[in-house]
């Protein structure tokens, strides 16, 4: 069974999301609803490693569609997902504008569902199905294929070393290690290190971070490890 697509709907009426969001998951989408641009952007920071295209009505409240848009492209995990804008402004110039902010396709309401659908299906078949390998926890991502930390959309520039210490922290979140597992990690067999070094990467590493550095937890008397109190794994 092929793995579902899921979908950012931003819709502030209540009846046609409903009934778009109901269509889309008979046809075996899942669909995550928000009607103003605050939750839209809320959405966004639990789910981006899940989100796959997002369709966008430019008039919701709070935060408008075109900013919504302008976040994704922004975006560390999102920036290359579809883009659709749903709505029912249908005037050119605001058809140009919305495709100059990155949107790949623009439908005038009112439109039918399956026409939706159809467009739906055909951006994703033209999307990469290669997606990067995100691991999230909170507002921070690591890029496991480029070898990258992000801190919300901000790219953290890291040491090999630093990298490889946080990478192994993520991909085994309920882990904690001891300074000695963590240095035959980090370390070439022929070289001697001390215990110490440990500490003084993971502190840098803190630093570089700022205050998502807490998610990086000492426990006292074994080592280091992810924060339980704020991974929730």
């Amino acid at each position: 069974m092929k793995p579902r697509h899921s979908i950012l709907l931003v819709e502030d009426e209540e009846e046609s999301a409903e009934m778009l969001a109901n269509f889309l998951e008979m046809n075996d989408y899942e669909v995550l609803v928000a009607h103003e641009g605050n939750r839209a952007l809320e959405l966004i920071e639990q789910h981006a490693g899940e989100i796959h295209l997002a369709i966008l009505d430019i008039m919701v409240p709070n935060v408008n569609g075109k900013e919504i848009c302008r976040h994704i492209r922004r975006h560390p995990v999102l920036h290359d997902i579809p883009v659709i804008f749903l709505t029912a402004k249908d005037e050119e110039q605001d058809e140009i504008e919305g495709l100059e902010l990155g949107a790949d396709d623009y439908i005038p309401k009112p439109a039918s569902l399956n026409l939706v659908k159809a467009h739906v299906e055909s951006l994703l078949r033209r999307q990469n199905p290669q997606k990067a390998n995100w691991l999230q926890y909170g507002d921070t991502y690591l890029d496991t294929d480029a070898k990258e930390l992000y801190v919300e959309d901000e790219k953290i520039d890291l040491t090999s070393t630093e990298y490889t210490l946080i990478e192994l922290f993520y991909k085994n979140p309920k882990r904690v290690y001891t300074r000695q597992e963590i240095l035959e990690h980090i370390t070439e067999e022929d070289r001697f290190v001390f215990d110490r070094t440990v500490d003084v990467h993971v502190k840098n590493l803190r630093l570089k971070m700022e205050d998502a550095g807490e998610i990086i937890k000492t426990y006292r008397g074994i080592g280091y490890g992810l924060n339980r109190e704020i991974v929730k794994v």
